[in-house]
């Protein structure tokens, strides 16, 4: 991160800080587990570092950091608090997501001079009836990653007109949030449900899901050179794997400092560290954690090959990518459930790091993107030369 000069508003390269950071997150990821949202200071500490710009162009005042670059800072966060992460990631995206909107609306989203902060969930589960000037948008979405947080709010509605979803967007005030995420795990999201009742969108507040998909928006003219033409759907899938990748390299972490101290009780006060099974499982976990990190390695890379292609990438790199992320995930999940297995029921305490991350991947593992058979079932039709259809979410 350090070699393209991108730093904090107080001169910090951004790896120092995400490290400083994640330190953070872990001490306060319980409260902010009880409190269903992010932590004042988190907010207010990402906020006085410019986080929220990081991916925006840099003629919308961010810092247009690339996606690579980007998914390396939510892994560092992720080693403090993977929901707390996952959170800021997509605040950070969301605002990135608002420079492909037409000027007029820039001209509202940025008139603070602020970045917005406009939670989006995807699933076009409301209506928008074209009216005069405008759209009358009614609908009920889950799920609002940093509703508590937000501004605006983006919701994908059908359009009466054509048939096809388009993204309204519009104050927070509008919208009626239901307060519905009482979760096992990733707590601190607060991806609470948005409702909204016949409320009026301006054309302008809206752009059609397949010009926020890849290619063609308002923004990309507004803001050339940036990396607003990626398709939208591949890189969103790896900004949600990265945090189960930064929790299962801290839940690796853990468990070697865990097993160098534990004692067994039931076997005569014996070192846990020489316990041959330990050994097998700590090996088994590593494995799955390098593997993990490879593949995540891999994608980063991909995304840089493949962003600039936009609409033009093939299918192929598409389904690789949702493949790669899927696979992380899985990777993570079974690293972290080989040690919680293994870690004794002391590692469920509460305050003990791996349990929260043993229940935020799984919840991060239930995504629909991250359906494994799912996924294996798309990335196999599309190597076979099979068309892919709307329900493969490419």
């Amino acid at each position: 991160m350090g070699e393209t000069g991108l730093r904090t508003r107080d001169g910090q390269l951004w790896a120092d800080w995400a490290d400083a950071m994640a330190l953070r997150l872990a001490e306060r990821a319980a409260e902010a587990e009880r409190m269903r949202a992010l932590h004042p200071e988190t907010m207010a500490e990402a906020d006085a570092a410019g986080y929220f710009a990081l991916l925006a162009p840099v003629t919308a005042g961010g810092q247009g950091a690339s996606f690579s670059e980007f998914l390396d800072l939510v892994r560092r966060l992720a080693r403090g608090c993977a929901s707390s992460a996952w959170t800021l990631a997509f605040l950070s995206l969301h605002a990135w997501m608002v420079c492909k909107f037409p000027a007029e609306a820039q001209a509202r989203f940025f008139a603070d001079g602020k970045m917005p902060l406009a939670p989006a969930p995807l699933a076009p589960t409301g209506r928008a009836e074209r009216v005069e000037g405008g759209y009358r948008v009614t609908g009920r979405w889950e799920w609002a990653t940093g509703i508590n947080h937000s501004d605006w709010v983006l919701v994908n509605a059908i359009d009466s007109e054509t048939g096809q979803p388009r993204y309204c967007a519009m104050p927070v005030e509008d919208a009626e949030i239901e307060d519905v995420w009482f979760m096992s795990g990733m707590c601190s999201t607060g991806s609470n449900a948005v409702v909204v009742q016949d409320v009026m969108v301006p054309d302008y507040m809206t752009l059609p899901a397949s010009q926020m998909a890849a290619g063609a928006s308002p923004g990309e003219a507004l803001h050339p050179g940036s990396t607003l033409g990626y398709p939208l759907r591949t890189s969103l899938t790896m900004v949600a794997a990265t945090p189960a990748v930064g929790a299962a390299e801290a839940a690796l972490a853990w468990y070697v400092e865990r097993m160098k101290t534990k004692q067994q009780a039931f076997g005569g006060g014996t070192r846990q560290a020489d316990v041959q099974t330990t050994h097998m499982r700590l090996g088994e976990a590593i494995a799955e954690v390098r593997a993990m990190r490879l593949v995540w390695d891999d994608a980063c890379a991909m995304i840089e090959r493949e962003g600039p292609r936009g609409a033009s990438s093939p299918v192929e790199a598409q389904a690789a990518l949702r493949l790669a992320a899927a696979q992380i995930v899985r990777l993570a999940n079974r690293a972290i459930d080989i040690m919680a297995a293994s870690a004794g029921a002391s590692a469920s305490f509460l305050s003990n790091p791996l349990q929260r991350q043993l229940r935020d991947v799984q919840v991060i593992r239930g995504h629909v993107m991250y359906d494994w058979d799912r996924t294996c079932v798309l990335a196999g039709k599309v190597e076979l030369g099979f068309p892919t259809g709307p329900a493969d979410l490419i």
